[in-house]
């Protein structure tokens, strides 16, 4: 069978290559046609358009490269059509996957699924009609999903988390402090990790707040984790020998040795707990208590990071536009670098939030109905 699949960024490519893993053990003889990035190259396949010339995330982003979405978009269509694949599945990257998933399900008549929801029940709600008319299964890795959904009369089906899975099998879990810092060439003061993000806009915005405030920390080293795709040039300026370092392709053994973390809003925030590491979460954009109001006025949740939105309580600190600032990350990292009831009630938290995850085994509950769903539809 031909699955066509679309991920639109880095974590997106890491979890959709996860679920071709699945497909091949369910579908031996999948062909895989897909816009993603290395990871999902690494499982075979025909990768038609990398991430790195897709991920414009945001109205600026967008209208800055906006002849570049649009052939993005025409290439796309031209690819679907030309190889009619027997299944569409999107992966998150709703600007994009929506329009695809009316020109799949219009003009080519394919079965489209998505794995990984759009984030439609934190804000642009009226993308429920889309996916209602265009799509034909969601394939939910968030369990308070299900809820949302099912009172828009959408039923979904909640598969668990896939980075409960690529965490279970990591394979440096055991790895030593020691052997950590000699490989990568670190002192052996403790570690601060910073996470500024994926994108270049919200590195550049989010990583030299984060610096600044952990600067205040002389006891400990402060380790950035850099990005996948983006290169390491572009953390010349932020890295100081001595102070701040980097390493790249290593998040996950980088927080497990970390103490704490400053993070920026995403999946990383989700990471990061699982790995029961403390955190404070912080996401910068210009504009002050203007942009923060209207970003509140959008957002129809009471939070922003995964972890408390799983949780459904203030587990970590959101520190959000004009909140940032290294006075406030400073402030709530603090104490979370000692063994205070601060740090206590966070990893209690964590516990109570994996809890809801569920156990591992995402991707291959959804290859499964994926497959289950293609064969009832052959049926037909």
């Amino acid at each position: 069978m031909k699955y066509y699949l679309i991920a639109g960024e880095a974590s997106g490519d890491l979890h959709a290559a996860n679920l071709m893993r699945a497909i091949l053990a369910e579908d031996p003889r999948a062909e895989f046609r897909f816009l993603g990035g290395d990871a999902m190259l690494q499982v075979g396949g025909t990768l038609v358009r990398h991430y790195r010339e897709m991920a414009y995330m945001g109205f600026i982003q967008v209208a800055l490269h906006l002849r570049q979405v649009l052939r993005n978009i025409v290439l796309c269509k031209e690819d679907l059509a030309a190889h009619r694949p027997d299944v569409l599945i999107l992966v998150d990257y709703p600007g994009f996957n929506l329009k695809m998933a009316r020109y799949a399900k219009e003009e080519l008549h394919l079965p489209v699924y998505y794995y990984i929801s759009p984030k439609i029940w934190a804000w642009k709600e009226y993308r429920i009609k889309t996916i209602k008319r265009y799509v034909d299964r969601i394939y939910s890795i968030l369990p308070f999903e299900v809820e949302f959904y099912h009172k828009r009369n959408y039923p979904v089906d909640y598969v668990g988390n896939p980075t409960v899975d690529e965490l279970a099998v990591r394979p440096d879990a055991e790895e030593s402090f020691a052997r950590f810092i000699g490989e990568n060439r670190l002192s052996d003061k403790p570690i601060i990790a910073l996470l500024p993000g994926s994108r270049l806009a919200e590195i550049h915005d989010n990583l030299k707040i984060m610096i600044e405030a952990a600067s205040a920390f002389p006891a400990y080293q402060l380790v950035i984790a850099g990005a996948p795709g983006v290169s390491p040039d572009f953390y010349r300026p932020y890295v100081r020998k001595g102070e701040v370092s980097i390493v790249f392709g290593k998040t996950y053994r980088l927080l497990q040795q970390a103490r704490a973390a400053l993070v920026t809003s995403g999946t990383a925030t989700l990471e990061t707990a699982l790995l029961r590491v403390p955190q404070v979460v912080g996401y910068y954009m210009r504009g002050g208590r203007f942009t923060y109001a209207f970003f509140r006025s959008l957002i129809k949740v009471n939070y922003v990071s995964l972890v408390n939105l799983i949780a459904d309580a203030p587990v970590v600190e959101e520190l959000l536009v004009h909140h940032f600032t290294a006075e406030n990350a400073r402030r709530a990292l603090a104490p979370l670098l000692d063994d205070t009831p601060q740090r206590e009630a966070q990893l209690r938290g964590y516990e109570a939030m994996a809890l809801r995850l569920g156990p591992a085994g995402a991707p291959q509950r959804a290859a499964r109905l994926i497959l289950q769903a293609l064969s009832a539809s052959d049926k037909r």
